[in-house]
């Protein structure tokens, strides 16, 4: 059985979500890719924009999310824990 995403597999999944839609996706398409219920999307979104890693744009009629570069560097130091984990396999 596999284990449940960890807080910072999650933050890594919402930081590579929004990275893949070319950095800013719409909060729901973001909520589908992340695997994410609508609280704690939102949840996390918050604390993100607290940390400036993520910010909130009106564009085009429509809320978007986008990737900050303090965001951007975030996403690179979590992918670089992610491959620590996996080299030592834990």
């Amino acid at each position: 059985m596999e284990r449940k995403r960890s807080r910072t597999d999650i933050v890594h999944d919402i930081l590579e979500s929004i990275l893949r839609k070319g950095g800013k996706i719409k909060p729901t398409h973001l909520m589908y890719k992340a695997n994410l219920s609508h609280i704690q999307m939102n949840n996390y979104l918050e604390e993100l924009m607290n940390k400036n890693f993520v910010d909130k744009i009106k564009e085009k009629n429509s809320n978007m999310i986008t990737l900050t570069e303090e965001g951007y560097k975030f996403r690179n130091k979590i992918k670089e824990i992610i491959e620590f984990e996996k080299t030592f396999g834990l």
